[in-house]
Parts: C-alpha cells; sequence; structure tokens
C-alpha cells in the first residue's frame, strides 16, 4: 500500500470450532499434511504489504503454529523458496490470548500490537478458518483502507431477505440489492479502531458478531470492495470438504 505506515496482520485462531463436531479446532485440522491455519499465514507473511503479524490462540496450540513456521523456515533453508518470495518468517511477533468472543479476542490482539505500531497505523483482520486468502485480495484491502479508515470486502446478496419480528412469521422484506454480506480480511487505521473497540466495554462489545461492525458503529469510514467467492470460511463439514476438493484441484492443475 502507499504510504510509510506499518500494516499489522492480526490472525484470529482462537476458536474452539465446535459445530465441527470434532476435537480439533477446525483451523488445525490437517489438510495436505498442513494445518489448516498454515494456508492463510503463509500467506500473510509473505505478502511485501504487510509489516508484522500477531496471532490470537489458545496456548494449547501454540506450538502447532509454531511448528508450521518452523517448517516454512525449513523450506526456505533448502531451495524450496527460491523461486518465491520471502516467506517472511521474521514477521511473526508474538501470540494474543483469546477473549470470551470474537470481538474480545481481537481487543486483546490490538492491545498487545498496540505496544509495537502507531496510532497512523494499520491492521489487518483475518480468521485462520478462511484458509484460501489471496495476495490479490489482501492487497485490495490494505490499498482502499489507506484512501479510508478501513476497507471490508464483501459478497452481494443473491438470495431475497427477509426479516421476521417473532421468527414465526415473515414482517417484512429488506432490498436485495442494498444488502452484502462481509468477509475477511478487513483492514482498519489502528488507533480509530482501537479505540471504537474500547468504546464497546465492557457489555456491548459481547454482542458484536464482525469485526466490522465496531468500526461503523464509531462513524469511521469504511470502504466496501469486491469480496471472493473462494474466500470461504470452514464452519461445517461440508466447508472442510469443499476445501479439500478445491485443494485437490488445484493440485491437478485444474
Amino acid at each position: 500500500m502507499g504510504g510509510v505506515q506499518m500494516v499489522t496482520a492480526l490472525l484470529l485462531s482462537g476458536g474452539t470450532g465446535t459445530r465441527m463436531g470434532v476435537e480439533t479446532p477446525k483451523q488445525y485440522i490437517e489438510v495436505n499434511g498442513r494445518p489448516i491455519i498454515s494456508y492463510c499465514l503463509e500467506r500473510l507473511l509473505a505478502h511485501e504489504g504487510i509489516d508484522a503479524v500477531q496471532i490470537v490462540a489458545d496456548e494449547a496450540w501454540r506450538e502447532t503454529i509454531l511448528n508450521c513456521m518452523e517448517n516454512m523456515r525449513r523450506e526456505e533453508d533448502n531451495g524450496a523458496a527460491l523461486e518465491k518470495k520471502d516467506r517472511g518468517i521474521g514477521k511473526f511477533r508474538g501470540f494474543s490470548a483469546p477473549g470470551k468472543n470474537r470481538q474480545l479476542s481481537i481487543l486483546n490482539g490490538l492491545t498487545d500490537i498496540g505496544n509495537y505500531v502507531a496510532d497512523s497505523d494499520y491492521v489487518l483482520i483475518h480468521d485462520a478458518a478462511r484458509p484460501l486468502l489471496s495476495a490479490s485480495l489482501i492487497t485490495a484491502c490494505l490499498e482502499a483502507a489507506a484512501a479510508h479508515e478501513g476497507a471490508l470486502p464483501v459478497l452481494p446478496m443473491k438470495d431475497t431477505v427477509y426479516v421476521s419480528e417473532d421468527g414465526a412469521r415473515i414482517t417484512s422484506l429488506l432490498e436485495r440489492s442494498r444488502i452484502f454480506a462481509g468477509q475477511a480480511p478487513e483492514a482498519f487505521l489502528f488507533g480509530k479502531y482501537l479505540e471504537a473497540n474500547r468504546a464497546l466495554l465492557p457489555e456491548r462489545i459481547l454482542k458484536i458478531n464482525g469485526s466490522t461492525e465496531p468500526a461503523v458503529m464509531a462513524g469511521m469510514d469504511i470502504a466496501m470492495i469486491p469480496g471472493d467467492e473462494g474466500n470461504f470460511k470452514i464452519t461445517t463439514k461440508g466447508d472442510l470438504e469443499r476445501f479439500r476438493e478445491m485443494l485437490g484441484s488445484f493440485d491437478a492443475g485444474i
């Protein structure tokens, strides 16, 4: 991105993956011999626009993450990355503790990041369970954020959206052309976004579902950019199978 601001990626990997029905959190399930988190982590570390990476993860899984990065380093040392850009392992700055909910995990990460960045820097937030992050989407997000106070990738709503006041009957319709589904990564001007989150303490932050909500509530200027259908979040077993199939297609050169 343009300018001299530092960009720190905050990778969220503190979830328990309860909807998968397995003991291992989804982001640590191995696919093609690698934990799911390793796919987006590698992309974040390698991107030229990212200067540092902070990871929210439970202590029980931190060694797994460190092993992922050690494997990346070994590949570099063995010359496997000669045709690729630097994997950027040195960008890793540390771990942050998960919170009671996703947004408190983000706040924990922001607080730690605040020890080494300025208010005028940017933070890029991504989910470890979204492994198919593209370098082009990172670039687009950072470029849009630089011209505003943040940026959010979105997908247009394909289905008709209904409102129900009681959960049993249709109350009203929403105009589909004005409704969008948010994705990750999301980029924000660090100082303003940190304050936007702190302003929701102690109770309102527990009701936040999306990373951009605090920014919107604080009146920050958030740009929308086109999202990526392939950048889906692995939540269910069906999502996991879809990811496996897509990796198989990539390996086959399709």
